[in-house]
């Protein structure tokens, strides 16, 4: 495809996040008095839409109030378990995780295998690079730049006054200042809000298999382009 720019997702798509990840949402549980002692694997699915689902998502496994429910389906819309978590309790949580994840951000994430090698080779391609994440803005800016120095073109993570993914307002934002439109843009994740996104956003997806969620939840939700390796994704892109 001949696409102008690449917008990837951070976490579980360019980095192995959910160990440092974890560690702050356990960090944070336990300061509260609550379950503090759950594995990366399990924080892999409190993560994808942004601090605060994260929290909750955390709350309810900690106190078991969503045993037999679906706890991706907790902090989307209309669910059933966000009404019954405390939302001050959420607040002092997030109070607490924020700085502690700020500083323990980078002790055992990784990039994912090939993922500088593909970055480079796109943007030796005259292909734009930018990562949109619903990570707190100052994390995106700092991860990127520890491990990722100069290979991204924008870096872009929540922030008040835009509405986090998968509402399209970062996506656009991140696009227009690339100066890129979206018909000529495709976004890259590893979650059902990353497959949200890019249609909310027009753009098409490509959708790896090797972050925060099964190839066979992703194909559930209407993913279609798969890639199993960075190098796959030059491939999609001609390259």
């Amino acid at each position: 495809m001949n696409y102008k720019a690449a917008i990837f997702d951070m976490d579980g798509t360019v980095l192995d996040t959910s160990g440092d990840l974890t560690a702050a949402v356990n960090y944070a549980l336990g300061a509260l008095g609550y379950r503090n002692d759950f594995t990366a694997e399990e924080g892999k699915f409190f993560f994808g839409s942004g601090v605060k689902v994260a929290l909750i998502r955390a709350f309810a496994a900690a106190s078991d109030i969503a045993s037999g429910y679906d706890l991706l389906k907790v902090g989307t819309d209309n669910d059933d378990i966000t009404p019954l978590i405390d939302e001050e309790l959420v607040i002092k949580a997030t109070e607490i995780y924020r700085p502690y994840y700020a500083a323990h951000n980078e002790e055992k994430t990784r990039e994912y295998a090939g993922i500088s090698e593909l970055i480079k080779a796109l943007r030796s391609a005259g292909i734009k690079t930018a990562v949109v994440s619903n990570k707190p803005d100052d994390s995106v800016k700092a991860l990127s730049q520890r491990l990722f120095s100069g290979l991204f073109d924008l870096c872009l993570g929540e922030q008040p006054g835009i509405k986090r993914k998968p509402a399209p307002d970062m996506t656009l934002k991140a696009l227009s200042d690339l100066g890129v439109k979206n018909a000529d843009a495709v976004y890259i994740g590893d979650s059902e809000i990353d497959l949200q996104t890019a249609k909310n956003s027009g753009l098409d997806c490509i959708t790896v298999t090797w972050g925060f969620r099964t190839r066979e939840f992703l194909e559930k939700h209407g993913a279609a382009v798969f890639a199993d390796t960075p190098a796959e994704i030059l491939g999609i892109f001609g390259i």
